[in-house]
């Protein structure tokens, strides 16, 4: 069980990141995965999608292959009705050092504040639980895709675009961030397609 709160914005999953423990030279996902919570679906996207989106982070080789292993097994288990994530170790070792983390985070902590001020409780009915397992369902094509997308310019950015605005769809209730990402998906997926067939 997990009793922790889960963050309702972007400034707050930043925050939590930014708290963890600071001795270790590198940060690993299962390190950012315990801060967040395995429980936390609408986190776990944000975090998947910032992941991808952020300079220094994204930019790693590999690095959108691996986030879409995380959001493939997330949802999946979402699907099949399970309430703590299981993640294999292989995911959860892989890490990246201290000093990178660091940079991605003070990155990602200036627009913060203007993107959560866009953010409001509005058509909460998508983020229910047939919503919930729609969008599951939407990123788990993302998942299937993103790792031609590391060969496509720019598609991994509107993957992780998307997941992000997924993500804060989800913590925020706000059923206009999952219309956006919806959207946002439908146009990545067909410029994936066209570049693939």
């Amino acid at each position: 069980m997990n009793d922790r709160q889960d963050a309702s914005n972007l400034t707050e999953l930043i925050n939590t990141m930014e708290r963890m423990e600071r001795e270790k030279a590198k940060v690993s996902v299962d390190d950012v995965v315990h801060a967040v919570g395995r429980r936390s679906f609408g986190p776990l996207l944000l975090l998947a999608g910032l992941i991808t989106l952020a300079p220094i982070i994204g930019d790693i080789p590999g690095m959108p292959t691996l986030m879409a292993a995380l959001v493939l097994l997330t949802s999946v288990q979402l699907l099949i009705g399970r309430e703590t994530f299981w993640l294999p170790k292989w995911l959860v070792k892989r890490s990246i050092s201290r000093t990178k983390f660091d940079k991605a985070i003070h990155y990602m902590k200036k627009p913060a504040t203007w993107i959560d001020s866009l953010l409001g409780v509005r058509l909460a009915w998508m983020t229910g639980y047939i919503g919930i397992r729609v969008t599951a369902v939407m990123c788990l094509l993302i998942a299937l895709a993103m790792p031609p997308m590391e060969f496509i310019p720019f598609s991994a950015n509107g993957a992780g675009l998307a997941l992000t605005l997924f993500g804060l769809g989800l913590v925020a209730r706000d059923g206009i961030m999952l219309s956006l990402g919806f959207l946002l998906t439908g146009v990545t997926l067909t410029v994936v397609l066209i570049n693939v067939l």
